[in-house]
């Protein structure tokens, strides 16, 4: 696919997209927000992938898209909401913090994915080049996000962020066997469910999301 046609500059900019959704969930300290991002940009992956069937003329991205939509769009930004909803007000947002202290070294990844990815995967086309970067990049935002925050939503909505950047990747390599891609989704899906549960207990019988507290119930910090 030559760089300039329709094809590839949709596919990039359903990546791009993507990629600044990540941005926006990285900066955000709401509860419902956040959620909604996460909807967001299961929309952009599920759109990606469908636009990989159309590009590829593959048939299981189609289903990959599908798939996508109803449980990245629907099924568990629903779930998540529902969580959110049944905390008390004060346990659904985190305190805000400074936006350039995670900003800044999100920035710092993005220019460490497309350095690191472009210049290793020279044999490949530049159509794959910049979509696995793009999915790298998504992924470490992701992780940043893990580690930065410390409310359990924010890690939960880290690893779903993970998860889109694989299925991105795994969309952008032409004959990625269905398999893999509904092994990824159904693996994380699984992971999703159970932290969303245990965040949901926590809060419920801890008074709080942040997982330092469990520190004194297995008795770390103590002098």
């Amino acid at each position: 696919m030559p760089m300039g046609s329709p094809e590839y500059d949709i596919a990039h900019l359903l990546g791009g997209a993507m990629l600044l959704v990540s941005f926006v969930m990285l900066g955000q300290w709401r509860a419902v927000p956040l959620v909604t991002a996460l909807a967001a940009q299961g929309v952009l992956l599920g759109a990606a992938a469908l636009w990989q069937g159309h590009v590829q003329g593959q048939a299981h991205l189609y289903v990959t898209g599908v798939i996508a939509l109803a449980a990245k769009a629907v099924l568990i930004p629903l779930l998540l909401r529902r969580l959110v909803a049944g905390l008390p007000p004060g346990l659904r947002d985190e305190a805000p913090g400074r936006l350039a202290a995670i900003m800044l070294p999100g920035a710092a990844l993005v220019g460490l994915a497309m350095l690191v990815v472009v210049p290793a995967t020279t044999g490949a086309g530049i159509f794959a080049r910049l979509d696995l970067a793009i999915a790298l990049a998504i992924l470490l935002l992701g992780g940043l996000k893990m580690a930065a925050r410390r409310s359990a939503l924010a890690l939960v909505v880290g690893l779903l962020t993970i998860e889109n950047a694989l299925i991105l990747a795994a969309v952008a390599v032409s004959g990625m066997p269905l398999v893999v891609e509904l092994s990824l989704a159904g693996l994380v899906l699984v992971v999703a469910v159970i932290a969303g549960v245990f965040a949901r207990e926590m809060g419920a019988r801890l008074g709080s999301l942040d997982p330092a507290i469990l520190d004194r119930h297995r008795g770390e910090g103590r002098r």
